[in-house]
């Protein structure tokens, strides 16, 4: 699982796989300190043992049976209120991915996970830093489950649940990384509008009526939309009321 060779310009043509580290997002960072690493260098684990997700939470994963990577980027054209737009095109990127091996069923669910119907199929953990009005890098982190049959968590899944077969990950991760660059080369050619019609489009619930909780309470609401920086956009009691990532939370029964 060691040698990849993506059909790409930049990315994932600096590659270090590890056959196991506690967070590639973490590695990828110490490579940026050291100044050691290339604009779409990517860092690929067999194993990862304290991957992390949005608020923290864990992302633990079988050895040698998913995709755990990250990808680091030098968004310099984008300004900061834009940064959203990159997790959109990262988010897009995956889902192309995901579409290739189950095209039924599968959707984005904001901020940055993708799912299958109600099951969660992956995340996604983007660590920006910003210098003045603009992005200097990005470190982006892919967890994708493939392989892997048995999961803690209740709602979990994986390409090979969804398919019944074992999936040839090698091949998974050059798709994944080609997936990105076409992506982030649409996002830094003007494709900004068009990206975020199509994330809309692939929403998980969008336009729909679901019980959310907010600041405690159980409440009915309808996703609208996602803000310029990011923020969902519910309506709530005949309100448009504009959420953070930790000030919503999806209720699925």
């Amino acid at each position: 699982m060691q040698k990849f060779s993506p059909n790409t310009l930049f990315v994932g043509q600096q590659l270090v796989f590890l056959p196991e580290c506690r967070s590639t997002n973490t590695v990828a960072q110490e490579l940026l300190n050291k100044n050691e690493a290339t604009d779409g260098c990517a860092i690929v684990a067999g194993a990862q043992t304290g991957g992390r997700g949005q608020r923290g939470n864990s992302w633990d994963v079988e050895p040698d049976k998913n995709i755990t990577l990250s990808v680091i980027l030098k968004p310099t054209f984008l300004d900061a209120q834009q940064q959203f737009s990159l997790n959109i095109a990262v988010s897009l990127a995956v889902l192309d991915l995901v579409r290739l091996y189950v095209p039924e069923g599968s959707s984005l669910k904001w901020p940055n996970d993708l799912y299958h119907h109600d099951c969660k199929l992956g995340g996604i953990l983007i660590e920006n830093t910003i210098s003045g009005p603009r992005l200097q890098q990005s470190v982006v982190g892919i967890g994708l489950n493939i392989n892997q049959t048995s999961f803690q968590h209740p709602r979990a899944t994986s390409f090979a649940l969804l398919t019944g077969q074992q999936q040839p990950l090698g091949r998974l991760i050059e798709q994944l990384l080609e997936n990105l660059e076409r992506r982030y080369l649409g996002l830094r050619g003007g494709a900004a509008p068009v990206q975020k019609q199509e994330y809309l489009r692939h929403l998980y619930r969008y336009q729909e009526w679901h019980a959310f909780e907010v600041a405690g309470q159980r409440v009915q609401g309808q996703i609208t939309g996602v803000d310029a920086s990011g923020r969902l956009a519910v309506l709530l009691e005949q309100k448009l009321q504009f959420f953070q990532f930790q000030e919503i939370r999806y209720v699925i029964d």
